[in-house]
């Protein structure tokens, strides 16, 4: 019987945690694979007191015995990838040894990000808080089949390819009538960078995967983003430009749906979000800001401040549905540490009506939020290290939780370092 692939991902708006989780999983598993996302991404890792983050590389390439592959739903600027390989080799690790990359990838061309930045300005109060990497104009030519790959680099027109993609991208960018950027240095860096990425092996992805399956091997897929950024099921207009829930892991590296095994859904104690976008639970007093100092809950990527505020559980039932969560794994307990009260959401109110589900229109609708209020722990987490040690009203709150969304808390984070990590169940 072959193996099945297990699924890593986002449950909230991003910023979940997921690359901290990934690399404690790691040890379990063969092959880490990214499957959808670009390098709008900012996985954090800290352990041995130093904190990395990455952007398109797969949160496993710090186990050198261990493969990680960037799938075909990922949008790959090369020039951030290559930053990205040069800091790792810095720092010792040579990607060239277990890191490869689809050839059906998308590329992130310079008028890609040029492209973004001009459909931003020209929204003026109607941004939808982009990151301005390139993502949505880049997935914009995949789904209209304009796109380059990277298998095309490996062509002998490969130039010829980039020129008449590069020529229909600059018409478009006279219509917004955007003029600050450099195209000429743009595009040096950009090929720069495609030669020095060369280094990575390129295969042809799904092949890749279902082989590891087909040997028995274990495989964890990895998302990018959350699910409430999905493209089809999020919170519409202001969300990511790829599938970001379990299903994008089949698009996104070549796996039939019923090879899909154990899917592992992230999220916070609390909410947070980066960018334009409802968000029932904000939280715009001292209390939000407190958890965002504690949290430290600015943008790994884009350095932004994150909106806070409490923990959405219609939201994360939701997520939790529509991604098929078998395993819950809660991330930043820490942070409410000093909180006396820490509220919960448990239910909307709509005009005078209260629902347990998310709206089809959220954006210009009055959302009141109805929390249930818990006691705080009062407790420095990030000194536990086992479930012990765990205080009554801290493990009421996570019982709470598993009883609001149906699904068991696996894995408890109260801390940023790979140590401080508690399983609550035998993975």
């Amino acid at each position: 019987m072959m193996t099945k692939a297990d699924v890593l991902l986002g449950l909230q708006w991003g910023d979940e945690g997921k690359g901290k989780i990934v690399d404690v999983l790691t040890p379990h598993y063969d092959l880490i694979a990214r499957f959808q996302g670009g390098p709008n991404a900012g996985h954090s890792l800290e352990f041995e007191g130093v904190k990395h983050v990455l952007h398109t590389i797969p949160s496993g390439i710090f186990h050198p015995d261990k493969m990680n592959l960037i799938g075909n739903g990922v949008v790959i600027d090369p020039i951030i990838l290559a930053r990205e390989i040069q800091k790792l080799a810095e720092k010792g690790v040579r990607v060239q040894d277990n890191l490869s990359i689809s050839r059906k990838a998308h590329l992130i061309l310079p008028t890609h990000r040029v492209l973004d930045a001009a459909s931003e300005a020209a929204k003026g109060h109607a941004k939808i808080g982009s990151t301005l990497k390139g993502i949505g104009p880049t997935y914009m030519d995949k789904t209209g089949r304009n796109g380059l790959r990277v298998g095309d680099t490996e062509a002998h027109d490969f130039y010829a390819r980039y020129e008449f993609l590069r020529n229909k991208h600059i018409e478009l960018i006279r219509l917004y009538e955007f003029d600050d950027f450099n195209l000429p240095d743009m595009e040096k860096e950009w090929f720069d960078a495609i030669q020095a990425i060369q280094s990575i092996p390129r295969c042809d992805s799904e092949y890749e995967v279902n082989s590891y399956l087909g040997q028995n091997k274990n495989v964890l897929a990895e998302g990018a983003q959350g699910t409430l950024l999905d493209i089809d099921f999020g919170s519409y207009p202001f969300v990511t430009s790829s599938n970001t829930i379990a299903a994008g892991a089949c698009t996104g590296l070549g796996i039939a749906p019923n090879r899909i095994g154990e899917v592992y859904g992230i999220f916070k104690a609390y909410c947070t979000r980066v960018g334009s976008g409802p968000f029932p639970t904000e939280l715009f007093d001292e209390t939000g800001e407190r958890m965002r100092q504690i949290g430290k809950e600015f943008g790994s990527t884009t350095g932004r401040p994150r909106r806070c505020g409490w923990l959405d559980i219609p939201a994360l039932k939701y997520a939790t549905m529509i991604n098929g969560v078998t395993r819950l794994i809660m991330m930043k307990a820490d942070v409410l540490d000093q909180f006396n009260k820490i509220q919960v959401c448990t239910a909307y109110k709509i005009n005078g009506k209260l629902i347990e589900h998310i709206p089809f229109e959220s954006k210009d609708i009055t959302i009141e939020p109805i929390y249930t209020e818990m006691n705080g722990w009062n407790t420095d987490l990030t000194a536990l290290n086992n479930i012990e040690q765990l205080p009554d009203a801290f493990l009421k709150y996570v019982h709470f939780i598993e009883q609001q969304v149906g699904v068991p808390i696996f894995i408890l984070s109260v801390g940023p370092d790979r140590k401080q990590t508690i399983m609550r169940h035998a993975l």
